[in-house]
């Protein structure tokens, strides 16, 4: 029923399985009817609903542009510029060193985006969508970050077969093979930083749903620079936490700690999380934007590692995005091709991060509401009183 479609039906195979798998194969038969479709577009009740489809595969082909768009408003501070004061044509023209003809091609699509809008006097503004670019340092940096990501992307199939071609994995130091190497101690500040700044909105997600007036001791794995630790320190000043991630990692992280005023209430720990036992004590852990880096085996391992150095009645929440369980989500394409590019780790969906938090020894997993899921979603697990009860191997009861 699209504006796209083939001179003839396409050539279904014939319907197995249950009704709705027949139902859907009869749907599909006629979605690329052609007569279905010259009947649709002509009739009043119809055309809206082919005419939404077409608009959205159209935007699907136009979606690398918008990317680009987007970039180039972005290098040439477009957004901040016109925030301050709307500008006309030729005055960003000269701000920019750009040809004004060439300058409007971007300007108009970007009007069209909703990055930015007209104004009188024929001066361009802010749009709405270009409003939390121009106010967010952590949007910008990703939108430039993702240069990279457009790059590696340029042919899809390449990077489907040889995934660790991408130029994505010399940016992030934490795969195995820049492990093996030796990451530079200028990636790790590199990546850390980019991390710190972006992680902001999940930060505020986080804070606002979960309790942690209910802890005394907080460990954050892969803490990064410890904007996360730094702001829940903020917000709770009862707690007392510790930040566990690489040595270089936990290095930046003290510092930064340490010119906020927080090293008194918040340790620094280095080490691995896949090779290093984890500092004790803590009735609380953290995992935020972690277990989606790794392979289900490691986030397995770190799940059992964490459930066992917590006390009974001790919590792990985890929050990360997380993939649409419906499948339809235009986010979820972004962080499976980000995470193969980066070359570990893949997005999964709140119920099998759950299952992984389950084999581990988690009891009562739930999905914590909060307000822009996302950025992030939140699960949270316990390690069950119950299991003070259960029979050790020699047949006591654990104390």
């Amino acid at each position: 029923m699209d504006a796209v479609h083939s001179p003839a039906s396409l050539q279904l195979p014939a319907a197995t399985g249950g009704w709705r798998d027949r139902l859907a194969t009869q749907i599909d038969r006629w979605s690329t009817s052609p007569v279905l479709h010259r009947w649709a577009m002509g009739s009043a009740l119809t055309r809206w609903l082919v005419r939404r489809r077409s608009a959205r595969l159209f935007a699907c082909m136009a979606g690398f542009v918008h990317t680009q768009v987007l970039l180039a408003c972005v290098r040439l501070r477009l957004l901040e510029t016109v925030s301050q004061s709307p500008r006309t044509l030729d005055e960003l023209a000269a701000l920019t060193g750009l040809q004004a003809a060439s300058l409007q091609r971007l300007l108009d699509s970007a009007v069209a985006m909703g990055l930015m809008d007209r104004r009188s006097q024929g001066r361009y503004g802010l749009g709405g969508l270009g409003a939390p670019v121009a106010a967010h340092a952590g949007i910008r940096e990703m939108v430039e970050h993702n240069a990279t990501l457009y790059e590696d992307l340029r042919d899809p199939l390449a990077l489907l077969r040889d995934p660790n071609q991408a130029q994505m994995h010399t940016y992030w130091p934490y795969t195995p093979h820049q492990q093996r190497e030796g990451a530079s101690a200028d990636s790790f500040g590199r990546y850390s930083a980019l991390m710190s700044t972006s992680q902001r909105f999940v930060i505020d997600e986080l804070l606002a749903a979960y309790p942690f007036v209910d802890h005394q001791r907080v460990l954050d794995i892969g803490g990064g620079m410890g904007g996360w630790v730094g702001a829940l320190a903020q917000r709770h000043p009862h707690l007392h936490c510790t930040l566990f991630d690489l040595p270089p990692v936990a290095q930046l992280a003290r510092e930064q700690l340490d010119r906020q005023g927080l090293g008194a209430r918040i340790t620094t720990h280095g080490g691995s999380f896949i090779t290093d036992p984890l500092p004790r004590g803590a009735d609380l852990v953290t995992l935020v934007r972690v277990a989606h880096d790794h392979d289900d085996a490691t986030v397995l391992q770190l799940l059992r590692t964490i459930h066992d150095s917590l006390p009974l009645a001790g919590a792990l929440v985890l929050a990360e995005p997380m993939a649409n369980a419906e499948g339809q989500s235009p986010i979820d394409p972004y962080f499976h091709f980000y995470l193969m590019a980066m070359g570990s780790g893949r997005l999964r969906t709140p119920q099998a991060l759950s299952d992984l938090m389950a084999q581990a020894g988690f009891t009562h997993i739930e999905l914590a509401p909060n307000p822009m899921p996302l950025h992030a979603q939140v699960l949270v697990g316990r390690k069950s009183r119950a299991q003070a009860a259960l029979p050790t191997a020699s047949g006591a009861t654990a104390p």
